[in-house]
């Protein structure tokens, strides 16, 4: 009879401080869990570094770390939102995402069904991006060292010869686009941690947008300046590009889109929807003369059906932020002070 030892992996149902330590279960770990998922050519050589050839224009480069709780959320889970959060990061700087990196911490005790969850969902949302995870690493602590899984994710795109889209282009005159509805994301988030329930589950908004912003890009060749609305939400990303640029901002508070149980939700626990992350959305800034083509573009894909014009630049107060309220009165929108919903990606 013919014995065999049975993999050790298998032995194990949770995450163990020995697959980090670079030996065997390292090893099963790396081929049972990530590999099938993640493999590619570039991944696959396994090697200390990912070899790539270069495209024409300038590089790119970004990398983030997710610490979401909880990790699995409705919409996604940590690991779709790593990949989908880095590649919008590079494509609003008007770069074409190629490659990413995945590091992983993982804690003792996580359960191996769990990780091999994220890792897929990973695989999948690259797969959408048509992105390549070049290289990665693992690392495990102790059980209360980290909270079940944190990821970072770099990425390398490439700018083609010509483009400049930069938050220091706004000028007078130019028409704000937002791609949809705003605060899904850091919504879901909280609703899903504080067990609150609505009418209608609010869903994450998590997704890549370089398909969108490549279209739009055509339409619009002399688009100024896009930014992804995450952490402090459209509040935070409009002061940032009116002080980048030395201008005002006025938007008008009747056409900015908000879901219904969004607002709901807010109004509830006090926040401006203003404020919250969103992890699939974009903030446009175009010249007014190529305002409705973007906008037109925009709606014609799934992630821009709701996408509006929701202000303009302009020469007045350079640096801040006005919203004309429905009343005809005006107010400032201030950058955010602090972290209204800490752990939303």
């Amino acid at each position: 009879m013919q014995l065999s030892c049975p993999s050790p992996i298998l032995q194990h149902e949770t995450v163990q401080m020995a697959h980090g330590a670079g030996g065997r279960l390292s090893q099963e770990l790396t081929a049972r869990v990530f590999m099938p998922h993640l493999n590619n050519p570039v991944l696959d050589q396994l090697d200390d570094q990912a070899r790539f050839d270069a495209e024409p224009g300038r590089i790119a480069f970004t990398t983030d770390t997710y610490v979401v709780t909880p990790v699995f959320f409705p919409g996604g889970n940590i690991g779709d939102l790593a990949v989908n959060g880095t590649v919008n990061d590079l494509c609003v700087g008007g770069a074409v995402p190629r490659y990413l990196s995945a590091g992983f911490v993982l804690e003792e005790g996580l359960p191996l069904v769990d990780l091999e969850r994220i890792v897929r969902s990973m695989a999948e949302a690259a797969r959408k991006a048509g992105v390549v995870i070049a290289c990665g690493d693992t690392k495990v602590v102790q059980k209360g060292q980290c909270d079940r899984i944190f990821i970072n994710t770099s990425g390398v795109g490439f700018i083609p010869p010509g483009r400049d889209v930069s938050c220091r282009n706004l000028l007078p005159g130019d028409a704000v686009l937002l791609s949809g509805t705003i605060g899904d994301h850091g919504m879901a988030i909280l609703t899903t941690r504080e067990g609150l329930s609505f009418q209608s589950r609010i869903q994450s908004d998590s997704a890549a947008l370089n398909g969108m912003i490549a279209d739009v890009l055509q339409a619009a060749p002399n688009l100024h300046a896009m930014r992804d609305p995450t952490r402090g939400g459209v509040a935070a990303t409009l002061n940032e590009l009116a002080a980048s640029s030395s201008v005002g901002i006025e938007l008008d508070e009747g056409v900015l889109p908000v879901r219904e149980e969004v607002r709901g939700a807010a109004e509830l626990l006090g926040i401006d929807p203003l404020t919250v992350a969103n992890e699939g959305k974009v903030l446009l800034v175009v010249p007014a003369a190529e305002a409705d083509a973007s906008i037109a573009v925009l709606r014609a894909h799934e992630h821009g059906s709701e996408a509006a014009i929701i202000g303009e630049v302009v020469d007045e107060h350079p640096g801040m932020v006005v919203i004309r309220t429905s009343l005809g009165s005006r107010r400032i929108l201030d950058m955010p002070l602090g972290e209204q919903l800490p752990r939303i990606c």
